[in-house]
């Protein structure tokens, strides 16, 4: 069992969601779950990149950059800082009842100071404060004297290239406040806690609130069958109809269900997809020639190119595959190559791709609408034949919402659950990029640390990518077949 060293502000921040998560974060931290993937790690990485670039923004900082667990040089580097009074201080640590936390920046008011917390999100979320609260406790635990505490976040009406309102800074020093009176009793709580074995914590909804929570897995596993938290868009876990003892999807009243759960609690009582009589006539509107379309995104939270926002979803793939009258199959694509502004080339060539005749179909295609929209804004040369393609969109997502339901989908109709289950001989299990945001991290690097990438590395990551969005787009096909057949065996 690892040694509890201290309490701190994100270790506070998974107790309030969840003992049971907190104790396997401090006694098992090297655990499979915390390994973060690809996409996680970006996310993080992204994170570092936004608080970094913060302190540009409050100016005539020192930096304690010392390595995060060193603490008692950390400490020691701080209490020199306040001691000189400097302007502000990045990555401030205190320490006090067991409890530790590095602030982001700590800016001198006259004799005090303001508490600056930094998110990379486009508002403040209500997670945000007790993260706050929980270090303006530890900075007056420590004799520090604050006057308020802000959440500095990303700007969402900021413009490249002038980037001088990136950040925006809301004070949040009431919302801290409130917090004041019962943060004590809950950091003693966490940490008696902390001292004992695993703490009994039934799944609910905190397993998926503010975070979803790494080790669900292993709680989940003690769930029955068909639990109604596999419902589709259950609300809040389902834990309503727990509290009536309505366990599973199959014992709830169906008179309380939207249709699509309905269809989800039949094929639960049969163990059988279930096809709605209507399908094949749905089907008629899907009739060849068609084109299936599927892009892949970047959304930088630091906006890159004239007149991005901080995480705009810009273009920088796309995969096209196209079903002629006889049953041909042609196929299109780009992929963008280095830090240049993708949008032109790949307005030029889906303009280029899409001059077949016949509906252009995606899954979820209001995702395809909008990035085609915003792309005609961004390329006005090219903004009347991309309104008209996106005018031509077709999706496929609502026909099977509406129509089918397998036992596989397990609650969602994501692409990468009704695949699996509708047409198992065309899955991504053997792809190196497997699900929309891997290719997106992946994508990010590629185009603006390729240079950090040895040369096979990188042909490797594009090769990558372009297998996982054709599959993406040949899988749609394959699907209109699959749907089709069980239209006819209905």
């Amino acid at each position: 069992m690892a040694a509890f060293t201290h309490l701190s502000k994100s270790r506070f921040a998974s107790g309030l969601q969840c003992h049971r998560r907190l104790w396997w974060e401090v006694h098992e931290p090297e655990a499979p779950e915390l390994v973060p993937d690809a996409a996680a790690q970006a996310v993080l990485d992204q994170g570092t990149r936004v608080g970094e670039l913060a302190r540009d923004y409050v100016p005539g900082g020192y930096l304690i950059d010392l390595p995060y667990n060193a603490f008692e040089e950390r400490l020691a580097a701080t209490r020199d800082l306040l001691a000189r009074g400097v302007p502000a201080i990045y990555e401030g640590s205190f320490r006090a009842d067991g409890a530790y936390a590095a602030a982001d920046i700590l800016e001198r008011h006259g004799a005090s100071y303001r508490l600056i917390e930094v998110k990379s999100t486009t508002k403040v979320k209500e997670e945000h404060l007790p993260d706050v609260a929980f270090q303006l406790h530890l900075l007056r635990r420590c004799g520090v004297p604050v006057d308020g505490a802000e959440l500095m976040h990303l700007n969402r009406e900021c413009a490249y290239p002038h980037l001088e309102d990136l950040f925006v800074r809301e004070d949040v020093t009431g919302e801290a406040e409130a917090w004041q009176a019962e943060l004590p009793a809950e950091i003693a709580a966490q940490t008696a806690m902390l001292a004992g074995g695993l703490p009994d914590v039934a799944p609910g909804p905190q397993c998926t609130r503010p975070y979803a929570c790494p080790f669900y897995g292993r709680c989940s596993r003690v769930l029955p069958p068909h639990h109604v938290s596999t419902l589709y868009r259950v609300r809040s876990f389902g834990i309503e109809w727990i509290a009536r003892g309505l366990e599973t999807i199959d014992r709830l009243p169906s008179h309380e269900l939207s249709p699509p759960q309905a269809r989800q609690q039949r094929a639960v009582h049969t163990g059988r997809p279930v096809v709605e009589p209507g399908l094949g006539r749905a089907l008629q509107a899907f009739r060849e020639p068609l084109a299936f379309l599927d892009f892949e995104t970047v959304a930088p939270a630091i906006p890159m190119w004239d007149g991005c926002h901080p995480y705009d979803a810009v273009p920088a793939q796309f995969s096209l595959h196209y079903l002629a009258a006889d049953g041909s199959v042609s196929h299109r694509q780009f992929l963008a190559d280095g830090p240049a502004d993708p949008r032109p080339e790949v307005a030029r060539r889906l303009v280029a791709a899409c001059g077949v005749p016949g509906m252009i179909v995606a899954y979820n295609a209001s995702f395809e609408r909008r990035v085609i929209e915003a792309l005609a804004e961004s390329v006005p040369e090219q903004s009347a034949k991309l309104l008209a393609i996106a005018a031509r969109l077709a999706d496929l997502l609502p026909l099977v919402r509406d129509h089918v339901y397998h036992p596989g989908f397990e609650g969602s109709f994501s692409l990468k659950r009704v695949l699996p289950a509708l047409v198992p001989e065309h899955g991504y299990d053997k792809l190196e990029v497997a699900e929309g945001s891997a290719a997106s991290a992946l994508l990010e690097r590629l185009l603006f640390r390729s240079g950090a990438m040895a040369p096979e590395e990188e042909a490797a990551a594009r090769a990558a990518l372009l297998r996982y969005c054709a599959l993406d787009t040949m899988s749609l096909i394959r699907l209109l077949q699959r749907l089709r057949h069980l239209a006819a065996a209905a």
